[in-house]
């Protein structure tokens, strides 16, 4: 990875919509890491095309994530980033494969989030550049099945593709673990999002350096709330709060209820985090204070000295 998109650290900062924009992925760069810009179901083609003009600009390795689903709805968001052919595109959650071999002969790398080992092997077989093992500890939308370090060990195992690592990557032992497994580097969306520069408001980022190992829930409340068309075998997972755990478990009767889908509206218009979501990982518990993206990507770099330890450590054993 490192030697691909030229980084000092490999770490890519996941694509998040809502969280992540170009301001962060602009900071993730430029200290060595690759950013990335989330593009969701209400991204415009416009806007997509300005930030990554903006992104181009700066000289940076950079990548849109897209999401093949909300592409079904409308292919413009698509036209854009191929148009822009920044150096990194990730297409997953859907039909992504149709996507694949433009954005190549674009010259673009194309990665796939897989969420299982079948996803992983089906996204070899699509010809993907780059396969993303997510686990079940990740933040925002995928699967719940498999967590990170055995997926990412049966994918190692099962393809020749290189892979990248995602869910509970936060800091320098994550990704000196999944490099150790021998991923090509690590996707990382939680360690930003307390960021100054993220999308986040105050109010969230105080939310998630406060979070403890437990805080966190997976599933389709917030989705159903929202009347959104995620696929349903991809959920979400974010800080439990009162709105979750009242609807947990009740989500067809949460699709008639417009009353409390105008409540949780309401809430994240007043940054009401009882009711609104935030979306993180369950590394959200080793997030101790707001930092800048560049301390974030400084402290995975120290990866690098920990491998150093531990192969000195194994030379010298008996």
């Amino acid at each position: 990875m490192t030697q691909r998109f030229g980084l000092a650290t490999p770490v890519v900062c996941a694509p998040m919509f809502g969280a992540g924009g170009a301001r962060l992925a602009e900071a993730v760069s430029a200290a060595g890491g690759l950013g990335m810009i989330g593009a969701g179901r209400a991204t415009t083609a416009e806007s997509l095309a300005v930030d990554c003009d903006r992104l181009a600009a700066a000289r940076r390795p950079y990548g849109v994530g897209l999401m093949a689903w909300a592409l079904d709805h409308d292919p413009a968001p698509f036209e854009a980033t191929l148009a822009a052919a920044p150096p990194l595109v990730s297409v997953s959650f859907g039909a992504y494969q149709r996507y694949v071999a433009p954005l190549q002969a674009a010259g673009v790398t194309v990665a796939v989030q897989a969420g299982t080992l079948d996803e992983a092997k089906a996204a070899e077989q699509a010809g993907v550049d780059l396969i993303v093992a997510r686990g079940g500890e990740a933040g925002g939308h995928g699967r719940n099945e498999v967590a990170t370090l055995p997926l990412l060990q049966a994918v190692l195992d099962a393809v020749e593709t290189p892979v990248a690592a995602a869910g509970g990557v936060a800091d320098s032992r994550g990704l000196a673990a999944v490099l150790a497994a021998g991923a090509v580097g690590g996707w990382c969306g939680t360690a930003f999002l307390a960021c100054a520069e993220a999308e986040t408001t105050p109010a969230a980022r105080a939310r998630l350096v406060d979070a403890a190992d437990t805080d966190t829930a997976y599933g389709r409340v917030f989705d159903v709330a929202q009347r959104l068309d995620w696929p349903p075998e991809f959920g979400a997972r974010g800080l439990r709060n009162s709105f979750f755990s009242r609807w947990a478990g009740r989500e067809a009767e949460l699709a008639g209820d417009d009353a409390a889908g105008q409540e949780l509206a309401d809430a994240r218009a007043a940054g009401d985090y009882d009711i609104a979501f935030v979306y993180t990982g369950q590394g959200a518990a080793l997030l101790r204070e707001q930092r800048s993206a560049a301390d974030v990507v400084a402290e995975f770099a120290k990866a690098g000295e920990l491998l150093s330890r531990a192969a000195a450590m194994a030379e010298e054993a008996p």
